[in-house]
């Protein structure tokens, strides 16, 4: 595939390699604005860029757009690809851009060119009669757009600002072949069935209110699956010699300007005054555990001390990026800190690293690799950064996991090695992440007296392993399309009587079953047992126990097991035995 560079370069690139599929898309946004402008000539254009799995254009519409205009843009569409149009490259001083913008009536391209430099030359492609202030690249010629399909259209404030106007977004996305953009759609109508705010609501899971956007509501079922993923987690960390402590969820904005948050994170946090002071909702827990490890002295003969925190944790994120339980503005942090020496970095990051995979792997989860370096709004020293991204790389190298560098996307305080699962149905979320960090221990002084019975100054690293337990649940429910390993289940059992003269006998069971410690229910309502399995087929409960007048006179069961259907009737000790085999 040719593509054509800002600079007006050709180079060779396959749809593969990310420098092809990002031209290969960004080229099909063009194509779709341009046949929005020769349908809607009143149209105005904002931006158009190519995101993970496709492209989208915000455009300044003069009537109500809606997904029903879809099918008219994609057959002008079609007809752009049919004419083969040239993209063509040039360049123009700032005076000729912006007297293109204002011939064309572009406010928005217009805004853009009024904040560059008068003396920057300015980049622009064409293709036809439509033209566009753009850095590319793209694909030499329209024909190459082989397949393509228009998605979805949402609210988008114009540069994101909630004070601007609300634009119309487009989402699409394109493929070299049919098949492939066939196995795209499939992939995005599977991840629909899944989402976890439908099957949320329907498994009475959680819930989001009017009264709390972005904070949720576990529900008795939901909050079931919580608590045992947390009970799982503390087992692990007490087994890995990690000690849980719990800080408060309010402090004093002096601790948040000591730790930097105050500065570099301010506009993501909740603040609030009391006795005329100011305090901030904590958004992250490392500076509470600073001042726990503040509070005694401390010995290198405790190191490495690991300290973790389920800790609740609010961040001002925009209402605009709220989604269910994977953008939230409270949630429950799995968090933890270690401190240790120098030459004990190495083997902390090796530590969490293979506990984290331990997690994902439970859980059956792949998953990759990034390094993310020093972003510019960070504090300390480049020979602190320099050493504590040596020895993540290090670390790596040691482990023998690939990785890929993520440039700038650290944290503000030191680099980090993030953890990128893969659901089954192959869509990446990014969860674990392990942080070196050099400058909290020097902003708050924390010490510790070394073999040489001197004081020194402790590393510290950060890290998570579910990240958010919200989102880690909203992840599982989509990932499991609701349908729970047994042990995670909120429900595991659930009996079926067939007629009132068997509920006694469906009480036995239920007696039986939670004396083992197993979540089973009753359903006792006055209806056929076609209708009972039905229900419990579409609450998607692991097992489901018939019992009618065989199963009584013949102290057994009738068992069904949620995809595997029928498995026969069996008495009761030979159901737990299937029950433990599988794990509850």
């Amino acid at each position: 595939m040719k593509i054509k560079m800002k600079d007006g370069s050709i180079q060779d690139a396959s749809f593969e390699e990310e420098l092809g599929k990002n031209a290969f898309r960004h080229t099909t946004a063009h194509i779709l604005a341009q046949a929005v402008k020769r349908l809607y000539p009143g149209t105005k254009c904002a931006i158009g860029p190519s995101i993970a799995d496709g492209f989208y254009y915000d455009f300044d519409f003069d009537f109500h757009f809606s997904e029903e205009n879809f099918a008219e843009i994609e057959a002008e569409m079609k007809r752009i690809v049919k004419e083969n149009l040239q993209l063509r490259h040039f360049t123009a001083d700032h005076k000729k851009a912006v007297q293109i913008m204002e011939e064309r009536n572009e406010p928005y391209k217009m805004e853009m060119l009024n904040e560059l430099s008068e003396n920057e030359e300015i980049s622009f492609f064409q293709q036809g009669e439509y033209l566009e202030m753009c850095a590319g690249p793209h694909v030499a010629y329209t024909s190459a757009i082989k397949a393509f399909k228009l998605l979805s259209v949402a609210g988008a404030y114009w540069r994101g600002d909630e004070k601007n106007k609300m634009l119309t977004r487009i989402y699409g996305t394109s493929f070299p072949g049919k098949d492939m953009l066939e196995e795209y759609v499939n992939r995005m109508e599977e991840a629909k069935k899944r989402d976890h705010r439908k099957l949320g609501k329907e498994l009475k899971l959680f819930a989001m209110t009017e009264e709390g956007p972005g904070f949720p509501f576990f529900l008795p079922k939901g909050l079931i699956v919580k608590n045992l993923l947390i009970d799982y987690w503390r087992k692990l960390h007490t087994k890995e010699g990690y000690v849980e402590i719990s800080t408060p969820v309010i402090l004093n904005r002096q601790l948040w300007e000591i730790s930097g948050h105050w500065d570099h994170y301010r506009d993501k946090m909740y603040t609030t005054s009391i006795d005329e002071a100011d305090f901030a909702i904590k958004p992250m827990s490392c500076p509470g555990c600073m001042l726990v490890y503040k509070m005694e002295p401390r010995s290198y003969r405790e190191f490495p001390l690991r300290i973790s925190e389920l800790g609740l944790i609010h961040r001002n994120e925009k209402s605009g990026t709220l989604h269910g339980l994977m953008r939230v503005r409270c949630c429950t942090q799995d968090d933890a800190h270690i401190f240790m020496m120098p030459e004990q970095i190495q083997d902390e990051i090796k530590g969490v690293a293979r506990l984290i995979d331990e997690v994902y792997s439970y859980f059956g989860f792949k998953y990759h690799v990034e390094l993310s370096t020093r972003p510019e709004n960070s504090i300390g020293s480049d020979e602190d950064w320099k050493m504590a991204t040596d020895g993540l790389k290090s670390a790596l190298h040691d482990l023998g996991l690939p990785y890929v560098v993520n440039e700038g996307d650290g944290a503000f305080y030191g680099p980090k090695i993030d953890f990128h699962l893969e659901d089954s149905i192959g869509r990446t979320w990014q969860c674990g992440t392990i942080q070196l960090d050099f400058q909290l221990p020097q902003r708050f002084d924390a010490e510790y007296i070394g073999e040489d019975g001197n004081k020194h100054r402790p590393i510290m690293i950060h890290r998570v392993v579910f990240g958010s337990i919200e989102r880690f649940i909203g992840i599982l429910i989509e990932h499991f399309a609701g349908k729970f390993p047994l042990w995670l289940s909120p429900v595991q059992v659930k009996i079926l009587p067939i007629s009132d003269k068997h509920m006694d006998y469906a009480k036995e069971i239920e007696k039986a079953l939670k004396k083992e410690g197993l979540r089973c229910e009753i359903d006792g309502r006055a209806e056929k047992i076609g209708y009972k399995i039905r229900t419990a087929s579409l609450e998607k409960i692991p097992y489901m126990l018939i019992v009618g007048e065989k199963e009584l006179q013949t102290n057994s069961l009738s068992v069904r097991k949620r995809d595997d259907g029928d498995l026969g009737n069996m008495p009761i000790d030979q159901l737990l035995k299937i029950l433990y085999e599988e794990g509850i």
